[in-house]
């Protein structure tokens, strides 16, 4: 172990393995190890020197994140997280067993699904059918152009698009929340009217996401969908998780 201290990949059963083949992140990749502790082991490797987020680190950490998914439960760690040492993993291992154990048992052949609303960029015509407020304020620019008029219409532009997306995207929610085992709210992203994450079985992943394009097609004119998955069941470990605040 170096000086750097111990990276975390995931906590999973005790009987699992590394992926064969799989590397961690460092240049060059740093070779993993499963750190046993009772009934659970923790994914690891060496935490390489002045850990960054470069592309080829982060790519390495997902990478090897959905290889476990793949394989079996795991509980993903963030990328970026350090233990001080083995027997500070193990200590955590040991503190919070049950809760672990649970959460694996809970998330046992899923997955999450990521979906996100955008408003649409090609959506402006029917929005001036629809919004009379909007149809106001583009007939009046059109009869009186000029740069206040023009700012009061990009605006309400603006806004409705926004408010639409948001409804479709709510819509969304709601037709596909009852395919799901859980939904969890995602953090604000720039330009995103609505991110939400659903637990799924892993048989039911292709089925839960050609629901989400059909309601997408169905709706285009109102609301841009982008589906995310299947991927490693970040949302439905608890924020608080393992090794909380470590990290470099």
């Amino acid at each position: 172990m170096t000086g750097d201290g111990v990276y975390v990949y995931a906590i999973v059963g005790a009987e699992r393995r590394a992926p064969r083949g799989a590397a961690g992140v460092g240049s060059p990749p740093l070779p993993l190890r499963v750190l046993v502790e009772g009934r659970l082991g923790a994914v690891i490797s060496d935490a390489p020197p002045k850990l960054r987020a470069r592309r080829r680190d982060l790519l390495a950490h997902q990478d090897l994140l959905l290889r476990l998914s793949a394989e079996g439960p795991s509980l993903p760690m963030r990328f970026g997280t350090v233990a001080p040492d083995e027997a500070a993993v193990r200590a955590q291992l040991t503190a919070a067993g049950n809760r672990h154990l649970t959460a694996l048992e809970r998330i046992a052949g899923r997955v999450e699904v990521n979906l996100k609303a955008f408003a649409p960029s090609d959506a402006l015509a029917s929005l001036v059918r629809e919004d009379r407020n909007v149809q106001r304020l583009h007939e009046a620019a059109r009869r009186r152009p000029g740069y206040e008029a023009n700012l009061r219409l990009g605006e309400a532009v603006v806004t409705a698009l926004s408010r639409r997306a948001a409804e479709a995207g709510r819509d969304a929610v709601r037709e596909l929340t009852p395919l799901a085992h859980a939904v969890a709210a995602g953090p604000e992203v720039p330009g995103c009217v609505l991110n939400m994450s659903f637990l799924v079985d892993r048989a039911a992943d292709g089925r839960f996401r050609a629901a989400a394009r059909g309601f997408a097609a169905d709706r285009q004119d109102r609301v841009e969908l982008r589906v995310a998955g299947p991927l490693p069941c970040y949302s439905f470990v608890e924020a608080d998780g393992p090794f909380a605040g470590a990290g470099a």
